[in-house]
């Protein structure tokens, strides 16, 4: 089984997050914790209130709350030297694409300048190290193709978000190649996810918490882009695509059906293609699941935002043996779930175990490719064995 494999990888060891208050980094280390790894964190703390961190009392289950930011080399030296960790993925980010045009320098720093100071710290450390680096789908120099965007495209970004994220792709194949070489043991690989949705997620100037927000107040849901298409995937799909990545990139030489520098580079976590889906449909299935209204509130002079923006998870297919498991329409359904069960919850037990029980539900559900092409009577081979 998926989680199993996952167990005999993580159980035991030692992972740090940076980034780890945030809504997808608070769903990283609740499956950490249930696979037994000790979790480490360091971040600023939650940027939104509520905070699903917060409602899951991780502060108080992981081995290492640390306060910092990841603009400051020395306290990302210092976390790195106490942990000395084994695993880290690095989600600490400025995420948002309209704060970005509002503060763009501590977009650049941000995201960035700190994906440089965690390799610095890793390259001056020299200890062995397995580190993802979680970038996004909007690194790619995006030219509303009708295509799925390949990991061998280029970068680049017209909002300061997105040439960012492009920029700290090139930095981490920059250090690859220039420094953290296969002898120093440490292994580094990108990771690039579409639009993520989920339970927990409260962050301002996205279109999911937009919609709780309203639906909840029983007011119109405000939509400023209905047109816009975007790769939507449940918060699970990606964080399974991390862990399977991280897991072959620490394996012992010859462990794997590929090479070693194989799982090395650039790595794209995407949907299945019918769950590139508009904003309009999205908030359309949203409402089937919450019934409310919505409202356009699109703007001719509104920033600048992607229209068209679509993935090919080939690789990741080919390479990792991963593939999406949640379509479009349960995907909605489980985010809209998690939120209106977690509405009449208040304790931390309580958050856990919904948070906990989407997670199994994932490691134990099939592919949606799986489903629908497996000959009948023949049992498929899970996708992430």
């Amino acid at each position: 089984m998926f989680e199993s494999n996952l167990d005999r990888t993580f159980g035991g060891r030692r992972v740090l997050i940076t980034g780890h208050t945030g809504f997808k980094g608070s769903w990283l280390c609740e499956w950490l914790l249930k696979l037994g790894a000790e979790v480490y964190g360091f971040a600023l703390p939650p940027p939104t209130q509520p905070a699903l961190f917060e409602c899951l009392d991780l502060g108080g289950r992981i081995s290492l709350n640390q306060t910092g930011d990841v603009r400051d080399p020395g306290s990302l030296r210092a976390v790195v030297d106490q942990v000395r960790p084994e695993f880290i993925f690095h989600l600490a980010a400025q995420s948002l694409v309209r704060q970005s045009y509002v503060q763009p320098s501590e977009t650049w720093a941000t995201n960035v300048m700190g994906t440089v100071n965690l390799l610095e710290a890793l390259r001056q450390a020299a200890r062995p190290c397995t580190v993802l680096v979680v970038t996004t789908d909007k690194c790619y120099e995006n030219r509303e193709w009708l295509h799925a965007y390949r990991e061998e495209d280029a970068m680049g970004g017209h909002d300061p978000y997105s040439a960012s994220k492009g920029a700290a792709e090139l930095v981490v194949s920059s250090y690859r190649r220039s420094f953290l070489h296969a002898d120093t043991g440490i292994r580094v690989a990108s990771a690039r996810a579409g639009n993520v949705i989920g339970g927990g997620d409260w962050a301002l100037d996205r279109i999911v918490p937009d919609c709780i927000r309203a639906l909840q107040a029983d007011a119109a849901i405000p939509v400023r882009n209905k047109v816009a298409t975007r790769p939507w995937q449940h918060v699970l799909e990606p964080l399974s695509g991390y862990l399977r990545l991280a897991g072959l990139l620490a394996a012992e030489p010859g462990a794997n059906p590929f090479p070693a520098e194989t799982y090395q580079g650039g790595f794209n976590f995407g949907p299945l293609l019918s769950s590139n889906r508009s904003v309009a449909e999205l908030v359309g299935q949203i409402l089937r699941h919450w019934p409310g209204r919505w409202e356009d509130r699109s703007s001719p002079n509104a920033p600048h935002e992607a229209v068209k923006l679509n993935l090919s998870t080939d690789k990741a297919f080919h390479i990792l043996n991963w593939q999406p498991r949640w379509g479009f329409e349960e995907t909605v359904e489980k985010t809209v779930s998690w939120y209106r069960t977690a509405a009449a919850l208040s304790s931390p037990a309580d958050f856990q175990s919904l948070t906990q029980s989407h997670i199994s539900a994932y490691s134990e559900q099939k592919s949606e490719t799986q489903k629908s092409c497996s000959p009948a009577g023949q049992q498929p081979k899970e996708a992430s064995q």
